[in-house]
C-alpha cells in the first residue's frame, strides 16, 4: 500500500481528503509485515491519537505523517466500502417491493365479494360512499353543536334564576305565541293551541275537565321554567346512572328474572325523603331490557308525541296530554326537548285504581344513535289539583339505535304509591306484592309487542287467512287494523269506569261483584246515546295461558256469548299481527238468521304478562267501506271483552315463600267488561234502571257460563 506525506496538522475526518491530496507527491513502499500490523491496529482504533500514532511509527519504523495519512485513507476506503453494499441492499429491497406492488395490483383487479361473489366497487361507488360519509360527518358536527348551544343556553337559565331572592326576578312578560312554536310537522306542537301566558285545556274534547284538568292552567313563570330544568337536569343524570350501574344498585329478585333497586344502595348516592308518610306506602322500583323492532329515531318521536304514546302502550296508558312544551330540542332527534305533561295510567279491572302523574319529560341524545328520555314528577299544587297517591321518581329509558332498524331499549321504573288499601284484595297480590303489573318489565313485554304489531301493519305480505276473499287491497287489510288497534284501546280506556256503581251480590270469595257505569256519549267513533258500561272481575284456578285459549277459539265461543243464542260462529277472516298465534285479527260472522247484517271483529294479543280478547259488532257496509281503505277513524264502535293476567301469587311448586317470585301463578284472574247502548240520541236522556238491571243480569249470566265451561262452577 502506498504511504502519502505532506504538511498539515488536520486531524477531522473533513479534513482527510485535502491533506490526502497535498501529500501525493510523497511515497513510500512499505512491507506486507507493516501493512498487517496497521490492519489489525485499524480494527481496535481506527482512529489513534498522537501518541499511538508516534508509538506506531517507532514499532513500524515509518514516519508519523505517513502513520497518519494511512489512517485517513483507509478510514475513506472503508466508508467507500460501506456505502456500496448498503446501496446494493437498498436497490434488492426496492425491487422486491415493485415486484410486491405489482402482484397485488393484479390481484385487486380480480377480487371478489366473500358475501356475494360479486365484483368489487369501482372508483364511483368509492366515491358515493366518500360523499356519503362527509356528510354523515357534517351531520354530526352540527348535532354536537346544537348539544352545546342547548347545553349553554340551559346552563344560562339555571344560572340567571337559580339562587336569587323573589325581589331580584322580574316579574315575566307575556311572551308572544309565534316564539312557542315549532316548526310544522314535529311533534311537540300538535296540540299546543295557545300560548304560555293563558292556556285553558277545561273544553279539551280529548279529557275533560273534571277528570285529567280540573284547573285553568295559567302558564309558567321564568323561574319556575328554570326550576323544571333543573329539576329535569338532575332526574337526567340520576336516571343515566340508573341505567348504566348494576349489582350492587340492583339485585335480582330470587327465582326470578327482575332487577329491584337495592334501597340502603340508592339512598347513599340519591338521598331523599319519603313523598308519602303513610305507613302502607311503598316505593316500586324495577329494570329490564329487550330489542325492539323499531329504529331509534321513530321510537324516540312516538314516546315524546302524547297521542303515539297512548297508541304505543294501550294497554297501559289510558289518557295522556302535552300540558306545555319548555323546550323543543333540536330538529330531527328531539335531543334536549323538556315537557310538563299529565298521564293517566290503568290496567286489568275497575278493581285497580288508576296512577295519575304530572310529570316533566326529558329527553337528551347523550351518544350518536343513543337516547335517554326521563320522566320525573313535578308539584303542581298550587294549581288546586286533587292529591294524587303515586308518584314517579326519576324513571325513563335508554334508546341505542342498532344497524338492522331495531333498537335496544332499557327500562328503569321507580315510583312511590300510595294504593293498597283502594285496591280489591283480588289484585293485591299482583298490584303491591309482586309489583309485575306496572313494572319495567311489562313496558318492555308491551313495547315489544306493539312494535311487532306496527312492523306487521307495515309489511306488504302480512300472514293472513281469508275464507270468501274478504281482502282485494292492503290498504284494507291495513285499515282493518287501525280499526282493531283503536278499539283495544277504547275497551282499555273504559276499565277505570268512573263513576261506577256496585252491584256487590256476586261478591263472594273469588269473585268481586259487578260494577257498573253509565254515560251519555256523544264522541266521534262510539255510538250516540245512552251506553252501560259493566264489568266484573274473578279469579279461576287455572293457568292464563288456559283461559286465553278458551276465549280465543271460536269453537268455544258458543259457551259463554250470550249473543250467539247458542249458534256456532264462523271466522271469515284471519290477520296476524305478530309471531305469536294468539296475536291476531279476526272477522267473525255469527249464525244468527234475524241478523245476518251483523259481523263481530276480534283482537286477541297475548305477552308474557297477560292477554287480551276485545270484540266489538260491526255492520256489514262499514266492515265494507273500511276494507275498501275509506277513513274509518269515525265509524262507531263498542267494544266488550276480557283482560286475563297471572294472579300475582307464588307458584306452589316452586317452594317460593315470598310473593315476589311472579314469574309463574297458582291462578288467573279474568276481567269481564261489556259495553251495551240502552237508548238512541232521540230517546230520554234519563237512565232506565231496568236497563242497568238488564246488563247486570246480563254480565252474571255470562260469568257463570264461563265457570260452567271451565270446570269452576264450585268456586264461591
Amino acid at each position: 500500500m502506498d504511504f502519502r506525506t505532506g504538511s498539515g496538522g488536520g486531524s477531522g475526518d473533513e479534513q482527510e481528503a485535502s491533506n490526502t491530496r497535498k501529500g501525493r507527491k510523497s511515497y513510500h513502499r512499505h512491507t506486507a509485515q507493516q501493512i498487517e500490523q496497521l490492519e489489525t491496529f485499524f480494527k481496535e482504533c481506527p482512529h489513534p491519537d498522537e501518541n499511538q500514532r508516534c508509538q506506531l511509527s517507532r514499532d513500524l519504523g515509518l514516519e508519523v505523517k505517513q502513520i497518519k495519512f494511512w489512517f485517513q485513507n483507509k478510514r475513506t476506503q472503508t466508508k467507500a466500502q460501506t456505502e456500496r453494499a448498503d446501496n446494493t441492499i437498498l436497490r434488492a429491497e426496492n425491487e422486491r417491493i415493485q415486484c410486491e406492488n405489482l402482484a397485488i395490483r393484479e390481484a385487486l383487479k380480480n377480487v371478489i365479494c366473500p358475501a356475494c361473489g360479486g365484483p368489487p366497487f369501482g372508483e364511483e361507488e368509492r366515491q358515493r360512499s366518500l360523499q356519503k360519509l362527509q356528510l354523515e360527518n357534517a351531520q354530526l358536527k352540527d348535532e354536537a353543536m346544537g348539544n352545546v348551544l342547548q347545553h349553554e343556553k340551559v346552563s344560562s337559565l339555571l344560572a340567571q334564576y337559580i339562587g336569587k331572592p323573589i325581589s331580584q326576578i322580574q316579574t315575566p312578560t307575556p311572551v308572544p305565541r309565534s316564539s312557542l312554536d315549532i316548526s310544522p310537522g314535529t311533534p311537540l306542537n300538535q296540540r299546543l293551541g295557545t300560548s304560555a301566558v293563558d292556556i285553558d285545556f277545561s273544553s279539551s274534547p280529548a279529557i275533560s275537565s273534571n277528570t285529567a284538568f280540573p284547573f285553568q292552567f295559567k302558564g309558567i313563570p321564568n323561574m319556575e321554567k328554570a326550576l323544571m330544568l333543573e329539576t329535569a337536569v338532575n332526574a337526567l343524570d340520576e336516571v343515566t346512572r340508573l341505567l348504566r350501574l348494576n349489582e350492587p344498585l340492583w339485585i335480582k329478585a330470587s327465582g326470578d328474572e327482575r332487577y329491584f333497586l337495592h334501597q340502603d344502595s340508592y339512598e347513599k348516592l340519591f338521598p331523599r325523603a319519603n313523598r308519602f308518610k303513610n305507613s302502607g306506602a311503598r316505593t316500586e322500583s324495577s329494570k329490564d331490557s329487550g330489542i325492539v323492532t323499531m329504529s331509534g329515531v321513530h321510537l324516540v318521536e312516538m314516546i315524546l308525541d302524547s297521542e303515539k304514546w297512548v297508541d304505543l302502550f294501550p294497554t297501559i296508558v289510558t289518557k295522556a296530554k302535552t300540558i306545555h312544551a319548555l323546550e323543543t330540542g333540536i330538529l330531527g332527534n328531539w335531543s334536549g326537548s323538556l315537557q310538563l305533561m299529565h298521564e293517566q295510567m290503568h290496567i286489568l279491572s275497575p278493581l285497580v285504581p288508576p296512577r295519575e302523574f304530572y310529570f316533566l319529560r326529558h329527553c337528551q341524545q347523550i351518544e350518536l344513535g343513543v337516547w335517554v328520555i326521563v320522566d320525573v314528577s313535578y308539584d303542581l299544587s298550587k294549581e288546586n289539583i286533587s292529591p294524587s297517591r303515586s308518584w314517579r321518581l326519576p324513571s325513563g329509558c335508554m334508546i341505542q339505535d342498532m344497524l338492522n332498524g331495531c333498537s335496544k331499549v332499557t327500562w328503569v321504573e321507580h315510583v312511590e304509591v300510595d294504593d293498597k288499601t283502594q285496591t280489591h284484595r283480588l289484585f293485591r297480590d299482583l298490584i303491591c306484592s309482586s309489583s309485575t303489573a306496572y313494572g319495567a318489565q311489562r313496558w318492555i313485554v308491551t313495547l315489544k309487542r306493539m312494535c311487532e304489531r306496527f312492523a306487521y301493519s307495515m309489511a306488504e305480505n302480512t300472514p293472513s287467512r281469508e275464507l270468501v276473499g274478504v281482502f282485494s287491497l292492503p290498504e284494507g287489510r291495513r285499515n282493518i287494523m287501525t280499526l282493531s288497534h283503536r278499539m283495544v284501546k277504547d275497551f282499555c280506556g273504559t276499565l277505570s269506569m268512573s263513576g261506577k256503581l256496585d252491584f256487590p251480590h256476586l261478591s263472594e270469595v273469588h269473585n268481586s261483584g259487578v260494577r257498573i257505569a253509565v254515560r251519555h256519549s256523544t264522541e266521534p267513533g262510539q255510538p250516540s246515546g245512552m251506553i252501560v258500561n259493566a264489568a266484573t272481575s274473578l279469579w279461576l284456578p287455572l293457568p292464563p295461558e288456559n283461559v286465553f285459549d278458551f276465549f280465543r277459539d271460536e269453537k268455544t265461543r258458543v259457551q259463554w256469548d250470550v249473543l250467539s243464542n247458542g249458534n256456532p260462529v264462523q271466522e271469515i277472516a284471519h290477520i296476524s299481527n305478530g309471531a305469536h298465534p294468539g296475536n291476531c285479527i279476526s272477522i267473525i260472522r255469527p249464525f244468527i238468521p234475524r241478523e245476518n247484517n251483523i259481523l263481530m271483529l276480534q283482537e286477541s294479543c297475548i305477552d308474557t304478562l297477560g292477554s287480551l280478547v276485545v270484540y266489538a259488532p260491526i255492520d256489514i257496509p262499514s266492515i265494507n267501506a273500511a276494507m275498501s281503505g275509506e277513513d274509518s277513524s269515525n265509524l262507531p264502535i263498542l267494544p266488550s271483552g276480557f283482560v286475563i293476567s297471572g294472579d300475582g301469587r307464588p307458584d306452589v311448586g316452586t317452594g317460593a315463600s315470598t310473593s315476589r317470585n311472579s314469574g309463574r301463578s297458582r291462578g288467573s284472574l279474568l276481567t269481564v267488561a261489556f259495553q251495551i247502548l240502552v237508548s238512541s240520541p232521540s230517546s230520554s236522556k234519563q237512565l232506565n234502571m231496568d236497563s242497568v238491571a238488564t246488563v247486570n243480569s246480563l254480565i252474571s249470566s255470562i260469568v257463570q257460563r264461563i265457570k260452567a265451561a271451565l270446570n269452576c262452577s264450585g268456586l264461591e
